[in-house]
């Protein structure tokens, strides 16, 4: 089904602030929720970054009664549980998740524990045995207010991934777990309840993540943008926002790497961020898709960021892609402000060198093999996790890669 013969949309996000200095603001927005019990949940670099964590805790103010900086990159259900433990000794009614994805996700998951009451140990230890794992029927989850300080765009969703085990992530070696899949497995809750309350994208947050990771996590990021054209679960309104989203990111990514960082070119970066991923977590299924599936594939055992796997492997997915389907090129190339006259060949065209051309500005590698870790005799059970990823089931329609069809776009990538 095409989006213009008829589509469902329920979307339903927190408040979102985006400018320079907004979280100055959070004290009113906390005031707004009848929340005054705040617990900063951050990473252990953020969390310890006084140019970060300080213009929150004053925006904060006194509601701000606990700090919780002990996220890791394995965000594992073991943190999201001793950071439910260190809510309820302070009797927090609200947790502010400050930094990436990792984060984010915790403080997700450490809502969906708290929906259990007492129950959330004994929840956590099923979880670990049967792999599952979600917010009670009875209960409602602490709040989650969200501060992003990377772009890879998961920031406006109730989707939260965890890796399966109590151990609080410093136990854990990604290298030792390879690409075989050994080691704890990953799981993942979603429920709209879990949805943050609000969001705040302040710029100058944003100056103080370290280069090498805003690039990374821009290109996951533009690439969210990019798949919400293409899903079969595309709606008019997401297609307008995918699309204005592409052409602020294409705009303005170029300063992330300048230095200062241009204001209004940021501002730009932040909400195209906004826009790519508004609508990309409905109630209808997620609109990620194969390029995010690929990505995931690396995810377990690689110690490398997503957004640089996007990098390398976009442009190659998409050549496959085009191959097989329309994939709404045409849609494609208007968002990217590229040539769609020249016949569909030359439309693909255009639209793939247009992506590879954001991976360039963002400084990204080219080849899989310039990646530290990534092995080519890994590509089979890489492939494997790739076509078993729940997002490869959301692909195009009319598209459905073969484990042997995903080691040749690897290899092509190599």
């Amino acid at each position: 089904m095409t989006p213009t013969e008829g589509f469902t949309f329920d979307f339903r996000p927190g408040a979102i602030r985006v400018g320079a200095g907004c979280v100055a603001r959070l004290g009113d927005e906390l005031d707004r929720l009848g929340c005054d019990r705040a617990m900063l949940v951050s990473g252990r670099t953020v969390g310890r970054t006084d140019a970060v964590v300080d213009p929150i805790r004053e925006g904060l103010g006194d509601r701000l009664v606990a700090e919780f900086p002990e996220t890791t990159p394995e965000k594992t259900l073991g943190t999201a549980l001793a950071g439910l433990e260190t809510a309820r000794a302070h009797d927090v009614d609200v947790v502010v998740a400050v930094g990436g994805g990792s984060t984010l996700d915790v403080a997700k998951v450490l809502g969906a524990l708290s929906s259990h009451g007492d129950d959330a140990r004994a929840t956590a230890e099923r979880a670990v045995e049967t792999g599952e794992l979600s917010v009670s029927d009875g209960g409602e989850p602490l709040p989650v207010v969200a501060v992003p300080t990377t772009l890879a765009g998961a920031d406006l969703s109730d989707l939260a991934g965890v890796t399966l085990t109590l151990d609080r992530g410093t136990e854990l070696d990604g290298a030792d777990a390879g690409s075989s899949g050994e080691g704890p497995p990953s799981g993942g809750v979603s429920d709209p309840r879990l949805m943050p309350e609000a969001l705040f994208y302040d710029s100058d947050l944003y100056r103080t993540t370290p280069t090498s990771v805003l690039t990374a996590s821009a290109m996951n990021g533009f690439d969210k943008g990019i798949e919400a054209l293409y899903s079969p679960l595309a709606t008019p309104i997401t297609d307008g926002t995918a699309a204005r989203g592409l052409r602020l990111l294409r705009s303005g990514l170029g300063t992330l790497r300048a230095e200062p960082m241009n204001e209004a070119r940021l501002r730009e970066v932040l909400s195209g961020i906004v826009a790519v991923q508004y609508g990309l977590a409905g109630r209808e299924g997620y609109r990620a898709s194969i390029i995010h599936a690929f990505g995931h594939g690396f995810s377990h055992g690689y110690d490398v960021h997503q957004g640089t796997i996007h990098g390398v492997v976009a442009p190659h997915v998409l050549r496959y892609l085009f191959s097989e389907i329309d994939g709404r090129r045409d849609l494609l190339a208007e968002a990217l402000g590229v040539d769609a006259t020249g016949g569909p060949e030359a439309t693909a065209g255009a639209v793939i060198q247009a992506v590879a051309g954001v991976r360039d500005d963002l400084g990204l590698p080219n080849r899989l093999r310039d990646i530290d870790g990534v092995d080519q005799s890994d590509f089979p059970d890489v492939a494997a996790a790739i076509h078993d990823d729940d997002l490869l089931a959301v692909a195009p329609d009319g598209l459905d890669p073969t484990p042997e069809a995903i080691v040749a776009i690897l290899e092509r990538a190599w």
